[in-house]
């Protein structure tokens, strides 16, 4: 018989992805409600670094969970895609809404709270370690205290404890910076989403966001991919993407007078190891997404993931998870999320980036597909017949959509 544990289900981190995992737990076996604790290092309301962009998949997620978007948002119908003197508008079919991560996290708390998820602030994990003879993790929080659980779920963010425990990834992380600044005097963002990839030619290896938040505010930011080899990318210390950043926003009337909180994100892999026995990973610390750098959407629907997974370990006693990166992987967000990863190959590859980027900027049908995507009615990792005959269009049309490009 195994030994008893003081919770079954431990989670770290309260953030989107671990209030998901745990409404999506006490969603399907209520008895679990009084079983699942999630802990967490901050007292919400707290600053998160975020674009805070609610995706149509986002929304999805939410709703199949029944929590919902209670706090001040601001829809963005159109995504206008720049490069130098080039821009591009793309309507949505769905508003993208811009939330305040601080907001937002802290409802989604408040509302897990009210289904009885037990939740506690200003403890977090310190460490852990699996006990396979005794069937359980043992889990020392930033409190002292010792707790046991049955499966301990990562769910910490990008500088998860629980995956540095899992595997060390040699590849260098993801850089995103970002900020909140007052909007300048006659904005004309109203419900529009910029993405910026002109700081390219400065050698980023991604691009500037601009969105709206509530309150006269603007989310900026900036997401750099460095690449093994790459010399330009090597060159961009954290205060050199923050320069160019401040750069950029100058081009758009808006200033930085603060800096920007930078943080590293590891990029999702197929072959990155996010579950051992008794242990599971969702949201950034499973890995965000290496074309946009999203993290809410991804972990809204990996936490129902890892529910089902821990529902069945619970039932079964078998607590090796060994499907759930499979699992995973064959979802729509792992499926997404890997076509992420080889257009962020092509795109942020320094010498390269005006052959993918060109066609983005010119090829319509493809910036629809991907609209698509982000409102939430297109699913565009299954959408290969169109995206093969995009890249037929392209190579018919390169040369010309690359001089277009550097005119």
């Amino acid at each position: 018989m195994a030994a008893a544990v003081d919770w079954d289900v431990v989670i770290s981190g309260a953030g989107p992805s671990g209030v998901a995992t745990a409404v999506a737990i006490t969603r399907a076996a209520p008895g679990l409600a009084g079983r699942v604790v999630c802990l967490d290092k901050a007292r919400f309301p707290r600053d998160k670094p975020c674009g805070g962009g609610l995706t149509g998949h986002a929304r999805a997620a939410l709703a199949a969970l029944g929590l919902e978007v209670r706090v001040a948002h601001v829809p963005c119908g159109e995504g206008r895609i720049i490069y130098g003197r080039h821009a591009r508008d793309v309507t949505l079919e769905r508003p993208v809404d811009v939330v305040r991560r601080r907001d937002f996290d802290a409802d989604l708390v408040a509302q897990a709270r009210a289904r009885g998820v037990a939740i506690v602030e200003g403890e977090g994990l310190a460490a852990f370690a699996v006990d396979q003879p005794a069937g359980h993790v043992r889990v020392t929080t930033t409190a002292g205290r010792a707790l046991t659980a049955r499966v301990l779920v990562g769910a910490d963010g990008a500088g998860s404890r629980v995956r540095r425990g899992l595997a060390r990834d040699g590849r260098p992380p993801l850089r995103l910076f970002q900020a909140e600044v007052p909007a300048p005097a006659g904005s004309d963002l109203g419900g529009r989403m910029i993405y910026d990839f002109s700081p390219m030619d400065e050698g980023l290896r991604g691009y500037v966001w601009l969105f709206p938040v509530a309150g006269g505010l603007v989310n900026v930011g900036a997401m750099h991919t460095p690449m093994i080899g790459g010399r330009a990318s090597r060159a961009l210390s954290g205060a050199a993407i923050e320069a160019v950043l401040r750069r950029a926003l100058v081009r758009h009337g808006v200033a930085l007078p603060n800096g920007a909180r930078g943080w590293p994100a590891w990029r999702y892999r197929r072959a990155a190891r996010i579950a051992a026995p008794h242990v599971v990973c969702v949201g950034d610390a499973a890995g965000i997404d290496a074309l946009t750098g999203e993290g809410i959407a991804v972990g809204l629907e990996e936490g129902p993931l890892a529910a089902r997974a821990i529902i069945a370990a619970l039932a079964s006693g078998d607590f090796a998870f060994q499907g759930y990166s499979r699992d995973v992987r064959r979802a729509v967000v792992g499926r997404e999320l890997a076509l992420d990863g080889r257009l962020a190959a092509m795109l942020y590859t320094p010498r390269a980036f005006g052959l993918w980027l060109s066609l983005i900027m010119f090829d319509e049908r493809m910036q629809q597909l991907y609209a698509a995507r982000v409102s939430g009615s297109e699913v565009l990792a299954d959408q290969k017949r169109e995206l093969l005959a995009a890249l037929g269009r392209h190579l018919l049309h390169a040369k010309g959509r690359m001089r277009e490009l550097r005119a």
